[in-house]
């Protein structure tokens, strides 16, 4: 496995809740056996794990800077560039790409960063960054563009925390979906939202990878079987959820291709599908990162 930037080792932090997870050995078994198929279709699994590796260098690329007390500089084009690879975002956050609003946009990303090694106040630092933003229904996103800055910047020390991983208010996500409870549609999963759960599920699902032999790129493997396992409920579901993202699929691995961001491009044009205020598309010079 890749180790991360020398600036940021993981650092282990026993005070940190950790909840036990009750996940189901035959669905994870289910969702990993789709998704080694969809993806042998479209170039094998390991462009998927290649791709995923790109989205985090360009994270890291743009924000490294603003890290261990930098200065809050982010040029609008590398941030314009980055929302284009987040599904919840893309769509939402055009009015905060004009000023005086993209400056304090910059500024909640320099906090959410500052202190980013101690996992410790993980919590207390996304909620802070949510806290500069509308408390409201449209700005929920807001809440994925923190979790994927600090995934993608340190995918090792920072497990993947989109709400449509676990989003406790509202009962959904992928802990859902894999739950070990015949019931589950029933029943109100008492899993707290916070770093902890988003860690101690990942070290479950790595465990399951390495027991079906996956060695390598793991963290990456895990955010794969993670997009595909709720990817597959919104299929099941007829693409209700977040219907404006994740429109009817044409393909098995759309959706999961969509969770993940790397469908932000279209290839060959450079247009991306982050919209500015004025509902035009932004364009960058990078590609579809599956292309």
């Amino acid at each position: 496995m890749p180790s991360s930037p020398r600036f940021l080792q993981p650092q282990a932090r026993p005070d940190i809740e950790r909840p036990r997870l009750d996940l189901s050995g035959p669905l994870l078994a289910r969702a990993l056996e789709t998704l080694v198929a969809g993806t042998e279709a479209q170039g094998g699994i390991e462009q998927w794990i290649d791709a995923l590796k790109l989205k985090s260098r360009m994270f890291q690329q743009a924000l490294e800077p603003m890290l261990n007390g930098g200065p809050a500089e982010l040029p609008l084009d590398s941030f314009a560039s980055l929302c284009a690879f987040m599904a919840s975002v893309r769509r939402r956050v055009g009015p905060f790409l004009e000023q005086p609003a993209y400056g304090e946009m910059v500024e909640a990303i320099s906090a959410l960063l500052d202190g980013a090694r101690d996992t410790g106040g993980t919590d207390e630092r996304l909620t802070a960054f949510c806290a500069r933003f509308p408390q409201d229904k449209k700005h929920r996103w807001v809440r994925d563009l923190a979790a994927e800055i600090l995934h993608n910047l340190d995918p090792e020390r920072y497990p993947l925390m989109c709400r449509w991983v676990w989003d406790r208010k509202a009962n959904t996500g992928v802990i859902r979906e894999i739950w070990f409870d015949d019931n589950v549609d029933n029943i109100t999963i008492n899993v707290p939202d916070g770093y902890g759960t988003y860690l101690v599920l990942r070290e479950e699902l790595s465990q399951y990878l390495t027991d079906n032999g996956v060695f390598r790129d793991v963290i990456w493997y895990v955010d794969l079987l993670c997009a595909k396992i709720y990817a597959d409920y919104i299929s099941a579901q007829g693409g209700v959820y977040l219907r404006a993202d994740f429109s009817a699929p044409g393909d098995p691995m759309e959706h999961t291709r969509r969770l993940l961001g790397l469908d932000g491009v279209q290839a060959g044009t450079g247009r991306t599908r982050l919209k500015a205020i004025s509902g035009e598309a932004y364009v960058i010079e990078d590609s579809n990162l599956l292309d």
